[in-house]
């Protein structure tokens, strides 16, 4: 049975829920681009599938529109998969658990992918129109965005003709995106030997977090998991050494993490103090972040030792957590409000080495490439690796662009009002676009959505109607 029968519009909601059948994480897109190239034979268009999955999907323009300059619609396949613990879903193999409450879709337990699923409908339901006026279209759907823009930076756009792309990837109705800042993947490792250690064990927790996107939802004074765990472990090696056994934090560079968990021996027999260092720090938590269900507890396990880090080396992991950067580094002088440049350490796993990977993010190219250097430092002092990769450009402001000036004048016939005209400090395609198509006139926009890349996204209804009439309309006048 369809979940989202009977939602408007039927086309974009029914090519939604296709597409949250199919599992689509960023590295696992083969099956939902495959989706989208038999979509295209099925109704007899021309298509490109390159060897990274990306798909391009041609239409010509219908009656009247056949000699219009084409448009290129844009967005990418692949979704953050995030989930609740208790959820039994594996996001890598099966679809999504879909339900919508009359005002919102989302997902059960997991995150929904409206980010950017509600994209690709909205270009298939175009694509399969008949009775819809528009130039000639151009779809482009991109593989591994919330990675890195890997897709973006490895499709060849060459068979492209339009120099206007409207990108659906923004998540606030009524605010056109028409800058954003650049970025990259940093990766810090550090080699882990173990040997065998006795002693008492504890299993530490930071869970309850907000969590959140590490652009768009940098500024909200959420907490990281991964940092909160750093300064716990510090306070407790200030009154007694710990031989780390375990560590995993966060599961996306891009996702504020929302928990971390580590098993350490400990190398004393004092752990009365320790209960008092995780009351203080989970309360000050609550009390400097948006966080009230924070929760930092500790707990005993029944094992007495294991596998895990020298005492000196525990030491230097737990100071690695505490010396790196995260969070907001500088604010913007010229846009009031605006994040110039951040870095979000969304994810700390210890395996057969440590891995701190970073999603770094600023509008200004010297800021980013000095927060790089500050990694690299701080890596070096901890004899550690740097590496990183998916560097992306900033989309900078363009003063003129007939597509903003018509996109103002639909939205204010439409709606009696003006829209709201930013830049923003999450990363979009837009940028590499604009560097691989010359005089490309761009902007972005979207349905309301709440949450993303957190179990708790929801994508609005009745907002994802009005942006399909005002791209309608959009198209029908450019």
């Amino acid at each position: 049975m369809r979940k989202l029968s009977g939602l408007n519009p039927a086309s974009v909601f029914s090519y939604f829920e296709d597409i949250c059948d199919i599992p689509h994480g960023s590295g696992n897109t083969k099956a939902v681009s495959d989706y989208l190239v038999a979509f295209a034979k099925e109704n007899g268009l021309r298509y490109i599938q390159d060897a990274d999955n990306n798909v391009i999907i041609f239409k010509p323009g219908t009656a009247g529109y056949e000699t219009h300059s084409p448009v290129i619609l844009q967005g990418h396949m692949d979704m953050v998969c995030e989930k609740d613990e208790d959820c039994p879903i594996n996001m890598d193999t099966d679809g999504l658990n879909i339900a919508h409450d009359g005002n919102y879709v989302f997902a059960k337990g997991t995150t929904l992918g409206g980010d950017n699923g509600i994209a690709v409908a909205i270009g298939l339901a175009l694509l399969a129109s008949r009775d819809i006026p528009h130039p000639p279209l151009e779809v482009l759907i991109t593989v591994d965005e919330e990675i890195g823009l890997l897709g973006a930076a490895s499709v060849d756009v060459s068979a492209l003709q339009g120099k206007t792309l409207i990108n659906l990837d923004s998540e606030e109705e009524g605010i056109f995106t028409v800058a954003c800042a650049g970025g990259a993947t940093a990766t810090i490792s550090l080699p882990a030997p173990r040997h065998p250690v006795y002693g008492p064990c504890i299993r530490l927790v930071v869970e309850g977090l907000q969590g959140g996107h590490s652009g768009a939802e940098i500024h909200k004074n959420r907490a990281n998991a991964n940092k909160v765990m750093g300064e716990l472990l510090s306070r407790i090696q200030k009154i007694m050494p710990l031989s780390i056994t375990s560590l995993s934090g966060g599961a996306k560079d891009n996702a504020i993490p929302r928990s971390c968990q580590v098993t350490a021996v400990m190398l004393g027999m004092n752990v009365d103090p320790i209960n008092e260092i995780i009351e203080t720090l989970q309360s000050e938590i609550r009390s400097t972040y948006d966080e009230p269900e924070a929760i930092v507890r500790g707990e005993n396990v029944e094992a007495l030792g294991g596998n895990a880090l020298s005492a000196e080396l525990s030491a230097k992991v737990i100071s690695l957590l505490c010396a790196v950067p995260n969070g907001i580094q500088a604010m913007s002088e010229e846009i009031p409000g605006l994040v110039q440049t951040s870095l979000n350490l969304g994810i700390a796993k210890l395996e057969q080495e440590l891995t701190l990977s970073f999603s770094v993010r600023s509008s200004v190219n010297s800021e980013k490439e000095a927060l790089i250097e500050k990694l690299r430092q701080v890596a070096a002092f901890h004899d550690a690796a740097y590496s990183q990769m998916g560097e992306y450009p900033a989309w900078e402001y363009k003063k003129e662009s007939v597509l903003r000036d018509t996109m103002v004048r639909v939205y204010q016939q439409m709606y009696g009002k003006e829209p709201e005209i930013m830049a923003i400090h999450a990363g979009l395609e837009c940028g590499l676009f604009s560097e691989k198509i010359p005089g490309l006139d761009c902007i972005s926009l979207g349905p309301e959505m709440h949450d993303i890349h957190t179990s708790r996204e929801k994508l609005g209804i009745a907002s994802t109607a009005r942006i399909w009439q005002f791209l309608l309309e959009v198209l029908k006048q450019l």
